[in-house]
């Protein structure tokens, strides 16, 4: 899907597991031409949020807005902890962060970060967003809310988005979808979701994508297996014949 020589790694909601994610790079091993982009979700619920923003951000690799990353920031408005908000990012997984950070005092330096995330990128081929889109609604009309929380209505898309890119997403554990089974990545009409559920005690898979050579590189952040699997085989096999063209069509442009 790139004309370059590039590689273009796009990886999965990673939710704090540093020593996945540093597994799972060295199984990929980037090359200093390749690209590597993050969906989002790089904290809570795992152990080393700190380590993995500190990482993402210190190497410069863009990354996008995920719903943890908002709840963050929706936490601490002006600098400051805004208590509804602050109990709701605890809830939701924003406790494990927390002590992660500990007293480093890095916090609010990485919420000034965190704010300046786009809510989506457009590769050309590719677009990539933490949730999805909305169907129903103009692209300009959209919102945060929508890139970074959508899930039924995206999901249940009867035609692609757009007729000439495809849409990377995490921010759904793909093995909540029907029929598709842990460590499964899950497809439709033109997106394909790669949150595999790394923090998830039914899955513990992290993965990254590479489309250029249609390969899945995947750990498992419980048991440190690594595996490199072809696209085809890492794909949940429900997709209806018009959607695998569509993809098809996609990925040998």
């Amino acid at each position: 899907m790139s004309g370059t020589g590039h590689r273009r790694i796009i990886i999965g909601d990673v939710h704090g597991h540093y020593k996945g994610l540093m597994t799972l790079l060295e199984t990929i091993a980037p090359g200093q031409h390749d690209q590597v982009y993050f969906l989002g979700d790089l904290i809570d619920r795992g152990p080393d949020s700190i380590h993995v923003v500190d990482f993402v951000q210190q190497n410069g690799y863009t990354c996008l807005l995920g719903n943890h990353e908002q709840l963050m920031i929706d936490s601490f408005p002006n600098g400051r902890p805004f208590t509804p908000a602050l109990q709701a990012w605890l809830y939701s997984g924003g406790r494990a962060t927390v002590t992660s950070y500990g007293e480093s005092g890095i916090l609010l330096d990485h919420l000034d970060w965190m704010k300046t995330l786009p809510a989506y990128l457009d590769l050309g081929d590719l677009w990539l967003v933490h949730a999805g889109v909305h169907p129903l609604l103009p692209l300009e009309t959209q919102s945060t809310q929508e890139f970074c929380w959508i899930r039924d209505e995206f999901h249940s898309m009867a035609k692609p988005y757009f007729a000439d890119k495809l849409i990377i997403t995490g921010h759904t554990i793909t093995f909540t979808l029907p029929k598709v089974a842990p460590g499964e990545i899950a497809q439709g009409c033109g997106w394909l979701d790669i949150d595999t559920g790394a923090y998830h005690p039914k899955s513990g898979w992290l993965t990254g994508l590479d489309l250029a050579n249609k390969l899945v590189y995947q750990v498992n952040v419980f048991t440190e297996t690594t595996r490199t699997l072809p696209l085809d085989e890492a794909l949940a096999r429900i997709e209806p014949k018009q959607v695998v063209a569509h993809r098809q069509a996609l990925l040998n442009r």
